[in-house]
């Protein structure tokens, strides 16, 4: 169980986003976290270590990364994992047979496929509500309820949850409140502050920035919760390696960097798209139009660059996704380059068809990543894909 230290807390978020939960290296000095790439460590004797005996347990490397996140949202405790999806395993791993889940409708296709392809299989149940309205929620309550889990922004339709009433409803019935952050990232908004028991992310996306690697984590607040986390992360062992925490940990260094470039483009172009004939809704909460405008604001010191829009027609979404020359088109997000993506066909496949449409992601619509580039090149880039 990886703890951060109370220094830790007291500085400014890019300063911490920097230093929290690393000193130099106690063997060389080396300020740079090393990478730890042992899977085991000598003993004095029987009993006696110097805190380290088995690195799926234990890694240093690991504990860095572990630290500095939890920093970042505010939280004690951090726990990471093999990718975002084992992290999201883990949390479902806190309930046993009967427990009943209230999830949002919109959220990651591969967390609906974990919830309703394998975990029903063991018992537990789960509802998917709106939350954009918190009756929506209140009315999938149950008496086995014990879990509510959504995402705010959500992918890809960027619905937004007021995670401060989630919070209060989760406290007054006794119910467990996560939240994937992967979005909005710790820069953006910090979901334990407003009464969050669990924070999620794929650090993969954002947290990392360099599309180098894969994993997860979890970052929680009360001991008990990460005494039970942290066993669960140690008896199911979905740890990543030493090299993949390096690539995060030297990726949160310039979150706060990249963040605020992610979010000047993504504003810009939201802006562009909704002033195009030829495109149909534009989904980004900075958006003055967008129905949570005014939710965004209160709960979020950002934006973001992640933006879905829709060109009314399926065939024309593919040749706009296959014209583009600057924007890749590939799964994933929260990179320094940019990224289009047709959630229909590829995060959100696993989706049942009918959800898709009640949640308005239709096969037309498009996803965007907007990376770090010159804006002007991304706007070129995508007008030129547009009048194809």
């Amino acid at each position: 169980m990886t703890q951060i230290r109370d220094h830790d807390l007291t500085l400014g978020f890019a300063t911490r986003a920097v230093h929290a939960g690393q000193l130099p290296d106690p063997l060389s000095g080396a300020v740079m976290t090393p990478i730890y790439q042992t899977s085991t460590y000598a003993q004095e004797g029987l009993g006696r270590h110097k805190g380290y005996e088995y690195a799926r347990t234990q890694n240093p490397t690991r504990e860095a990364l572990e630290r500095n996140i939890a920093s970042l949202e505010g939280g004690r405790f951090g726990f990471a994992f093999g990718s975002g999806l084992a992290a999201l395993d883990a949390i479902l791993k806190l309930f046993k047979a009967g427990d009943h889940v209230i999830c949002g409708f919109n959220v990651y296709g591969g967390s609906h496929r974990l919830m309703e392809r394998l975990y029903t299989n063991f018992g537990l149940t789960f509802s998917f509500a709106d939350m954009r309205d918190i009756r929506n929620v209140e009315r999938a309550i149950t008496p086995a309820t014990r879990l509510i889990y959504g995402e705010t922004p959500t992918n890809p339709m960027m619905h937004l949850s007021d995670l401060s009433a989630l919070g209060d409803l989760a406290q007054a019935h006794g119910y467990l409140f996560a939240v994937d952050n992967t979005f909005a990232t710790p820069c953006f908004q910090q979901p334990l502050a407003h009464g969050a028991d669990i924070v999620l992310h794929s650090t993969t996306k954002y947290l990392n920035g360099h599309s180098d690697m894969i994993g997860g984590m979890l970052v929680v607040g009360r001991e008990d919760l990460a005494e039970r986390i942290g066993f669960i992360q140690n008896a199911s062992g979905a740890v990543p390696g030493p090299m993949d925490c390096f690539l995060c940990l030297r990726g949160t260094k310039t979150l706060p960097l990249r963040m605020a470039r992610h979010d000047q483009s993504g504003r810009r172009i939201a802006e562009w798209l909704t002033g195009r004939k030829d495109v149909g809704k534009v989904y980004y909460p900075g958006l003055p139009d967008h129905p949570q405008f005014d939710l965004a604001r209160r709960q979020m010191k950002g934006f973001g660059g992640m933006i879905s829009f829709d060109v009314n027609d399926p065939a024309r979404a593919r040749r706009v996704a296959e014209r583009v020359k600057i924007f890749a088109l590939a799964e994933s997000l929260g990179g320094v380059e940019s990224l289009i993506g047709h959630p229909a066909s590829m995060t959100h496949a696993a989706v049942p068809p009918a959800l898709r449409l009640e949640m308005g992601l239709t096969d037309s619509l498009l996803r965007l990543s907007v990376g770090v580039e010159e804006v002007d090149d991304l706007l070129a880039d995508l007008d030129q894909a547009l009048k194809g």
